[in-house]
């Protein structure tokens, strides 16, 4: 309908103006993930994992507690940047995943809508493949290497990633819809061949301070920063935005176009018809 309206002079182009901005910016929103530095979404990851590791039944002899890699976070990031729901293809080459550790392995989650990742939910999901696992017999009736690599013993490192992958991960069901990937990658590697995650014993072999049925130790819980990049990664993810940059390339580009096409308009409209302004 159509009601006669007095703003005056430019005061029409501008409340037309601010009308178009808010549309164009609930038009590019999406998901917003934690960068690997985020220090929530590190405390989550470590977290969710070494509840996992300290909760095996009965406890562990020789699980270490898991603390947090920078190193490894960099490498998950530059692979998740991907979009690709495989594992790394460099991780048979330790030294192209890690400037220090002689192994490293890695668990991937994928899922859409990108609403639907949580660090929690993503952890669980692996965690919950114990039950296909048989401790006596060391043998998986199911899939269950994510759950074992999650409580590997000799892993005390991990670095995770999550990747906004706006035009979908590849190798899934919903390659074609706007999904996110979760990498973490762990040091030492697990999952070695012939070998149980772990050992029975109540931290009976902890080298350290057992807490909560993991054993601590000053020196292996250190931090350390690392000014490294993987040399596969071609993709410039040092900010962890390089699957995003086209998002901000259009919203750059479309954006000064449209507010010059809502300028023009809103001048035509206050020229020829100064006294309506139209809504629905």
């Amino acid at each position: 309908m159509c009601i006669p309206w007095r703003l005056g002079g430019m005061g029409s182009m501008v409340w037309m103006s601010l009308w178009a901005w808010m549309i164009l910016d609930s038009g590019v929103c999406s998901a917003s993930l934690p960068e690997i530095t985020d220090g929530n979404f590190i405390e989550e990851c470590v977290r969710e994992h070494n509840r996992a590791r300290s909760s095996v039944s009965p406890a562990a002899s020789n699980m270490l507690y898991m603390t947090w890699d920078a190193g490894l976070a960099i490498t998950a990031r530059a692979w998740a940047s991907k979009c690709l729901f495989e594992h790394n293809i460099y991780l048979r080459d330790a030294r192209r995943v890690h400037p220090d550790f002689r192994s490293v392995g890695e668990n991937l989650w994928a899922g859409s809508p990108p609403a639907s990742f949580d660090v929690t939910r993503a952890v669980k999901k692996w965690v919950d493949e114990k039950q296909h696992y048989d401790f006596n017999l060391n043998r998986c009736t199911g899939v269950c290497g994510h759950y074992t690599q999650v409580v590997w013993a000799s892993s005390y490192k991990v670095g995770c990633a999550a990747q906004l992958c706006p035009s979908g991960v590849k190798s899934t069901g919903f390659a074609a819809k706007e999904g996110v990937i979760f990498v973490c990658n762990y040091a030492p590697g697990g999952n070695i061949v012939g070998r149980k995650p772990y050992q029975y014993g109540s931290c009976s072999e902890c080298d350290g301070t057992c807490e909560g049925n993991l054993c601590r130790n000053p020196e292996r819980d250190s931090q350390k920063s690392y000014s490294w990049t993987p040399d596969w990664d071609h993709a410039g993810v040092n900010t962890g935005k390089a699957a995003d940059r086209s998002s901000y390339v259009a919203v750059l580009v479309v954006r000064p176009i449209a507010l010059i096409a809502t300028f023009t308009a809103a001048y035509a409209v206050r020229h020829f018809y100064p006294d309506v302004f139209c809504y629905e």
